[in-house]
This record gives structure tokens, sequence and C-alpha cells, in this order.
């Protein structure tokens, strides 16, 4: 059964080290991926399976919040441009989104991998 308090902690920590890694674009969130996955791996413990579950969960959720901040501030800039911008700016956030839920369940397997080595040492 899933952890929901491990997945949402990793989460959190994904989140938060993730809005400070934008300082190092690329490899801030690469750390954040696994920080916050070795942590709900850790949290949840109960072997590999377990850890790498529950970091594939959090990390996940992770890049599709990002996704979904990011399309949302795209669609509201395009409001300034009037009804034009705001057509031209939906259709970007929409297709920003899908391209972050894509990249999040790829990017997660960072997440589910470190996960897996935090519910090994826990064990």
């Amino acid at each position: 059964m899933t952890d929901w308090r491990a997945v949402i902690i990793g989460f959190l920590v994904i989140t938060v080290l993730g809005a400070i890694g934008l300082t190092l674009p690329g490899v801030g969130q690469l750390a954040a991926g696994l920080v916050g996955g070795f942590v709900a791996g850790y949290l949840a413990g109960g072997g590999l399976g377990r850890g790498f579950w529950h970091g594939l969960l959090a990390g996940a959720f992770g890049g599709i919040v990002t996704g979904l901040l990011l399309a949302l501030v795209v669609g509201v800039a395009g409001w300034a441009g009037g009804p034009v911008g705001g057509l031209i700016s939906g259709v970007a956030g929409i297709g920003i989104f899908a391209v972050a839920i894509v990249l999040s369940f790829v990017l997660a397997i960072e997440s589910a991998i470190a996960g897996a080595l935090g519910a090994l040492l826990e064990s």
C-alpha cells in the first residue's frame, strides 16, 4: 500500500529544492528530483520495490505540478495581449502542460531510482 505521507514529503522536498535550484537550471532540478525521491523512499522503507514506487510518485507529482503552474503563468500572461494573445498563450499553455506531463514521467525515473536507494539504506 502507498505511504502517501512519504510521497507528499518527497514531493515537497522536490518542490522546495526545485525552486531553489532555478539558480542552476537543469542541475538544480536534477538534484531536487534525486533528493526528493531519496527522501520518499527512505520514509516509505520496505525494500527496493517500495522505495522505487514512492520515489516515482513523488517525482511524477513534482513534474506535473510544476508543468501546471508554468502553463497557468503562460496562459494568464497572454491576457495582456487581448483576446488574440489570450488564445495564443492558452494554446501554448496547453502544449507546455502536455510536454511537462510526458517529461515528468520520464524524469520521475531518477526519483524512483533514488527512492529505491533510500529504501535500501533505511532497511
